[in-house]
Parts: C-alpha cells; structure tokens; sequence
C-alpha cells in the first residue's frame, strides 16, 4: 500500500498530476482542491507531496491523490456511501473544500450536495445519512470550531465589558482577533485585546 508520494511536479491538470519521484512517473487522479494548492507548490519551486488511494480493479491500477490526510479521509467516507464512486467522490470534493464539506454534512444540507454535478436528491441524501455521525465524530468539524470561537468571543467580551470598556468597541476587536486567530484561548484574546483598546 502507497501511503504517499512526493517529488517533483512533472505535470500539472485540473484532473490529474504527474509526479517524478526517483525518475518515476506517478499519475494521480486529484480534486480542484488539490489541483490549486499544487499550483502554489509549483510556482513556489517546492516538491509535492500527495496523500494516496489505490483503487485496483481487473482492468486497472488508478492513483488518486490528496493534498492532505484531511482529503483522503473524506474521501474514503464518501466512496463507502452506496451509488458513489471514485469518480463522484472526486466530483464532491472539487466543489467543496474539506471543512465546508464537513459543514454541508454535518447540517444535513442535501441540497448544497444535490448542486454537485451527477449527484441527483438520493444520492444526497444517503451521503447526509450515512456520514453525518461519522463526520461529527471527527471532533473537527468546521461548525464545532465555530461554537468554540463563539464561547471564547461571548466570554473575552464580557470580561471586557465589566473592566470598563465599550461594549461597540470590543466587539470590533475581538472580532478581528478571532478572525486572525480562531484557536485563541479567552485569556489570550483578552490580553491582545487590551493592548488594540
């Protein structure tokens, strides 16, 4: 089993990439997602470094590649939903980025996943199904990272508000420190704020 490949960008398509490792071509399926930060690897001279797939079949041996594990895992869990292929995975995962697609699944939105091309109101509604506990599950979900960045918001805010400062004000700051920095702990952001007030 391939876990990943990495080398130079021997070429580069919105549906493929080819990368040199050891003089060796490699030809990986990839996702828009991928195909764009490949993109800024390539324009940056850096090497490649795709996360792998195998699918073997009878009739062929086909690479899929992901930009990060993140990618593949999703991936994974939407080829293990009846009716979606590979193929369909891929289509998915180049209209949506992972966390917005964790997002779309998590909140049950089967007509954000109807939108996706050759994916029809069944399909997407066993991909809401089957996956909307296990996406919930990975504790990374790009909504739970926002009720964790509300919390620290409504208490760095408060804090603020009862040393005396304006309410309008704070606000503003915290808004824009959440904004560079989401993880920021509710003491940290109350830190930073008072040295912008």
């Amino acid at each position: 089993m391939i876990e990943y490949i990495q080398g130079e960008i021997a070429e580069l398509t919105p549906t493929y990439a080819v990368i040199d490792n050891s003089r060796m071509g490699y030809m990986l399926n990839i996702s828009l997602t991928t195909f764009s930060e490949l993109q800024n690897a390539e324009k940056n001279n850096e090497k490649a470094k795709l996360y792998v797939y195998e699918a073997i079949r009878e009739d062929a041996f086909i690479l899929y590649g992901f930009i990060d594990k993140r990618e593949r895992e999703l991936f994974l869990l939407l080829i293990s939903v009846s009716g979606v292929g590979p193929n369909t995975a891929r289509m998915i995962l180049s209209s949506y980025k992972t966390a917005e697609l964790e997002q779309v699944i998590a909140s049950g939105n089967s007509g954000l996943l109807k939108s996706v091309k050759g994916i029809g109101a069944k399909t997407a509604q066993r991909i809401i199904v089957d996956l909307k506990d296990k996406i919930k599950a990975t504790g990374d979900s790009l909504i739970e990272k926002a009720q964790a960045n509300n919390e620290t918001y409504e208490e760095a805010l408060a804090a603020l508000v009862m040393l005396g400062f304006p309410q309008p004000v704070s606000q503003r700051v915290l808004k824009k420190l959440l904004g560079a920095q989401p993880a920021i702990s509710v003491e940290d952001a109350i830190k930073q704020a008072l040295k912008m007030m």
